[in-house]
């Protein structure tokens, strides 16, 4: 499992940002290979040494990325989208955790918003899978987030409450230390919308405040808590910037390796 959370580069115990690039269900592996070529130039190898970068490719591209990451030498984690909570079975046209793992998958994205609305996905299922995740020596990227409806209706502290203690029950404090849980709201996914730095910030704080209440301090100073919402390379710096937000999952931008490649870079554009 990959526990890079802690950097030196400010006060000890400060987070490492991770940004992840979820390419969804996009690129075969041409294009893959392609985008993943243009992103190792895009990125400086110094630029490594403030932020931890993973991409998640569809299924079908992850041994031709693999290829290309270890080939190149390039410092960019592997991840994917989903996974099956079993090991093995006849589970028709699922991906089992160890089939990952040997592919040298270091990160695995649980209960995206799209799997929890389009698939119904719920808490209960997260959990399993991140468990499986854990035992295959990979670390869950867990989602959680609210719709507009229950922000509109004041439920939004309190759904993404209950989305963290379903889907990390059962996991102790170091295990919770060590995983990351991306705060996605759904009203903000591929719409152009992006929440305010402000309120992504509020949400963000309110998952620590979570996470330090049930697991306890060092778990609380220690996850990596991402946003997810239309982030780009113009937000980015901003969004960086709040002191409960460690990294960003973003989606349509991290198809264009410069976009991409800029979000990494956010400290450069940061005032």
């Amino acid at each position: 499992m990959s526990n890079e959370a802690v950097t030196d580069e400010s006060a000890p115990g400060a987070r490492k940002p991770l940004i992840s690039g979820n390419w969804k269900m996009n690129h075969n592996h041409f294009e893959a290979i392609q985008t993943i070529q243009k992103l190792a130039y895009a990125l400086n190898p110094r630029d490594y040494d403030h932020v931890d970068v993973s991409v998640h490719p569809p299924f079908t591209d992850l041994r031709s990325v693999q290829t290309v990451l270890q080939a190149d030498d390039v410092p960019v984690s592997l991840g994917a989208q989903n996974v099956h909570m079993a090991s093995h079975g006849a589970f028709t046209g699922e991906i089992a955790p160890p089939m990952l793992a040997k592919l040298n998958v270091e990160y695995v994205i649980v209960g995206h918003s799209e799997r929890r609305e389009l698939f119904g996905e719920t808490d209960d299922v997260v959990n399993e899978k991140a468990k499986a995740v854990l035992a295959a020596e990979m670390t869950p990227i867990v989602c959680v987030g609210e719709t507009l409806q229950q922000r509109e209706a004041q439920e939004a502290e309190s759904t993404v409450s209950q989305q963290i203690s379903g889907s990390l029950a059962g996991l102790s404090s170091d295990v919770v230390a060590a995983i990351v849980i991306a705060y996605e709201p759904i009203w903000a996914i591929g719409t152009g919308v992006t929440a305010t730095p402000h309120d992504a910030q509020l949400m963000c704080a309110h998952i620590r405040s979570l996470v330090r209440s049930r697991w306890g301090d060092s778990a609380a100073d220690a996850v990596r808590i991402q946003y997810g919402g239309s982030v780009k390379g113009g937000n980015a710096p901003e969004l960086m910037a709040q002191p409960d937000i460690d990294g960003a999952l973003v989606g349509g931008a991290s198809l264009d390796p410069d976009e991409f490649a800029r979000i990494v870079n956010f400290r450069l554009y940061q005032v």
